[in-house]
């Protein structure tokens, strides 16, 4: 994610949670009320985000281990391609004796 990226998802937020107050005061709250209520939701959003990204962290199911994966697996294939007949059938003898 870039700067801009994140600056521009923090400005929505903030615009989001002007515009919760504005609505909850338009529902007929006093503004005591509607500020209290619309802390309560875009907190309420912000424990929800942070649990998902705990689960994708705990799940391995970030960018930078996709990514990571990736290399590996491209590594592994491009040994295997450079590989003769002979190295190639002395590796599947091994890992058939396994």
């Amino acid at each position: 994610m870039r700067r801009i990226d994140a600056i521009g998802i923090a400005f929505g937020i903030f615009v989001a949670g002007g515009m919760i107050y504005g609505l909850l005061q338009v529902a007929g709250l006093d503004s005591l009320t509607a500020g209290i209520w619309s802390q309560f939701i875009l907190v309420a959003g912000l424990v929800g985000w942070l649990a998902t990204y705990i689960f994708r962290v705990l799940g391995k199911n970030m960018t930078y281990n996709q990514q990571l994966q990736e290399y590996e697996d491209a590594v592994l294939e491009k040994r295997l391609n450079e590989m003769t007949p002979e190295e190639l059938a002395k590796l599947q003898g091994e890992l058939e004796e396994e």
